[in-house]
């Protein structure tokens, strides 16, 4: 297990994480150089996640989950631009397949984990188990459980239960995980759902089912609330990132990442003397070969 890093965005463990007082907007104005601080961030990770590759001993799972409009997919293509793709992988978890509907509710995530080396990314998660399932307990007649309880309270909590059991799993195994909830104000959002209607290249993104999910605002805010404090622990904290200000929330996002890998004491694998022996034999007939001209 390690240390996640320290941010005065990061979930208490175990209880107290209050929705209503979470700041969805940031301390202060936007940094003029939010645009080059964030550069310099990825050069970071880029370089970072470079030494996890080559270690080949963790994984890092990144798991983005927000109301819409919040910003994941821009926040996730902000931290990633610039980060070898060989080194990471990305996921969108919508609604689930027949094929996920006959496993159980971590199959579909679980299939998608990173290797050792890599940077894994959930947009969405199985954490929709226990947010959007939970505002549309209707969603369970199609999951046909063995068994389903009568007071629904009970289903959340097993759920909480087994997802606390599979991260601490997870982490016992190498994989280092932080957990993003981008926490958007419903006054911003409104603004930017009007921006998505009122610009031609971005009516594609909005539908009716947005203002329908947006009704029921309060409830998706319990539904966090209580997710966020049954499962925000040191092995695979969460952060409640404020998202009214995009160059504020990718900054504070990068440089979570940034904490993590660097706190994971990564290096270049260090070659023993027999195999620097080797590498020299391979050396001198490379630039025996060089020196030979061509026929």
């Amino acid at each position: 297990m390690y240390r996640p890093p320290e941010s005065p965005y990061r979930v208490p463990y175990g209880g107290g994480f209050d929705v209503a007082r979470a700041a969805s907007s940031p301390p202060g104005p936007d940094p003029a150089d939010a645009k080059g601080r964030l550069g310099e961030m990825v050069e970071q990770i880029s370089e970072l996640q470079n030494q996890l590759y080559a270690s080949n001993r963790h994984a890092l799972l990144l798991v983005f989950q927000a109301m819409d409009a919040a910003g994941k997919d821009s926040t996730i293509r902000a931290v990633t631009t610039g980060v070898n793709p060989a080194g990471f992988q990305v996921f969108s978890f919508k609604a689930p397949s027949p094929e996920e509907l006959d496993h159980d509710f971590l199959w579909r995530t679980a299939r998608r984990l990173p290797e050792r080396g890599r940077i894994g990314i959930f947009n969405r998660s199985y954490y929709e188990e226990v947010l959007v399932v939970r505002v549309h307990p209707g969603f369970l007649d199609g999951q046909r459980l063995p068994r389903r309880p009568d007071d629904l309270g009970e289903l959340w909590e097993e759920r909480y239960r087994s997802i606390l059991e599979h991260e601490r799993h997870l982490a016992s195994n190498g994989v280092v995980i932080l957990k993003f909830w981008l926490n958007i104000s419903r006054e911003e959002q409104a603004r930017r759902f009007v921006r998505r209607i009122d610009r031609p290249d971005k009516n594609w993104k909005f539908s009716a089912r947005d203002l329908r999910e947006r009704a029921r605002w309060d409830e998706y805010m319990m539904a966090y609330q209580d997710a966020l404090n049954a499962t925000s622990r040191s092995w695979a904290p969460w952060y409640a990132i404020p998202a009214d200000s995009k160059p504020f929330m990718r900054l504070a996002v990068a440089e979570l990442i940034r904490d993590q890998l660097a706190a994971l004491d990564l290096d270049y694998p260090v070659l023993t003397p027999d195999e620097l022996a080797k590498l020299e034999e391979h050396r001198a007939a490379l630039l025996g070969e060089a020196a030979v001209p061509p026929t």
